[in-house]
């Protein structure tokens, strides 16, 4: 991956971006995929576009979610200690003894997670796995009052983790789902730009919000943009490591390339275009079965507006919803390279339907 590619990612991810504050991280992305579009915008509550081509045909969305899970503040105690309310999936049993930020309107506050030392507790019987309310952050005050100059009610909490590289194309960071998402669209716009005379379609990269909260910025965007067809790019459960079950999560693995799945929102004619693309450019596929859903925002785009032909596009992720996510760049790095090429195949008005 070329330098400056790694840095975007890394400013990127290292950008605190909870579920409903997402506007620090959003700025990051607008300014980057600013460079490779012919226009950019917000909307009302965040989600942001960047066009190229505008005026194109079909309208193809690309489409991932800029926000992380998080943590709110839900209680002040008498001593100052902070309780907190689940924004996502947070596991509270790994969020004991890190160290977290507090957004406040003026700032970040740091503070930690409290955890009771072993000795403090009785051996004798079994630790409970806590709950998201028995955690409680110090932010080294003496009581209430002095907590609430700091911070208020409802500010979002995150991790303090941020992206490092490891060793053979591994990186880690707390919060690559979904940033890697946002990464790859701005990502195919780049590639795209200087290939604009080959374009048909209308091509709108997407960093929509709230994904981690309910699949909510997804449905106002695909409902305001109208798209023709729609790729999402999101994270899936890389299943290549200890005590994880393949027969019941597939086999997925980091260096084995992006995944695409199959079956439910995913569109059958969308899937075999992007299989056709990798199998020309070289570009290696894993394959996931869904049931009833698909966990993602595709599951609310391809039935927006009578139906939006739509595929998913997944990056393996080992250790997902934790501040040790680990990605491999080359997967990451060919994504675009597949979305791209979906996106130079378009004919001029060409719809997605399936043969009856």
């Amino acid at each position: 991956m070329r330098d400056a590619s790694v840095e975007f990612l890394k400013t990127l991810v290292n950008t605190p971006s909870p579920s409903g504050n997402e506007s620090r991280g959003q700025r990051v992305w607008l300014d980057y995929a600013a460079q490779y579009a012919d226009t950019t915008y917000s909307d009302a509550y965040g989600n942001c576009v960047a066009v190229l081509n505008k005026g194109g045909s079909p309208r193809l969305m690309l489409a991932a979610h800029a926000d992380e899970i998080a943590m709110a503040v839900n209680y002040v105690d008498a001593d100052g200690y902070l309780y907190v309310r689940r924004v996502g999936g947070i596991d509270a049993a790994i969020t004991k003894a890190q160290r977290v930020n507090i957004h406040t309107r003026e700032g970040t506050v740091r503070g930690v997670v409290g955890n009771v030392a072993p000795h403090l507790t009785k051996q004798d019987k079994e630790r409970r796995v806590p709950e998201i309310h028995d955690l409680f952050i110090d932010i080294g005050v003496a009581n209430a009052k002095e907590a609430l100059k700091l911070v208020q009610i409802g500010d979002p909490v995150t991790l303090v983790d941020e992206f490092e590289l490891l060793r053979n194309d591994l990186a880690v960071a707390r919060a690559f789902d979904n940033r890697i998402g946002t990464f790859a669209v701005a990502e195919t716009l780049r590639l795209l730009q200087p290939l604009r005379g080959k374009l048909q379609a209308e091509i709108c990269a997407v960093a929509n919000i709230q994904e981690e909260v309910g699949l909510l910025g997804a449905r106002q965007i695909a409902y305001s943009l109208e798209p023709d067809v729609a790729l999402v790019v999101d994270v899936t459960h890389a299943t290549d490591y200890p005590t994880v079950n393949k027969c019941q999560h597939g086999d997925v693995k980091l260096g084995g390339g992006p995944a695409i799945t199959h079956g439910g929102c995913n569109h059958r004619e969308v899937v075999a275009r992007l299989e056709q693309i990798a199998k020309s450019r070289k570009i290696p596929l894993q394959h996931e079965a869904m049931s009833a859903s698909s966990g993602t925002d595709t599951d609310v785009i391809f039935w927006t507006r009578g139906g939006i032909p739509s595929a998913l596009i997944s990056l393996p992720n080992r250790y997902m919803h934790s501040p040790v996510e680990i990605v491999n760049l080359k997967d990451l790095e060919q994504i675009p390279e597949l979305l791209a090429g979906f996106a130079l195949s378009l004919k001029k008005g060409e719809a997605f339907k399936i043969k009856i």
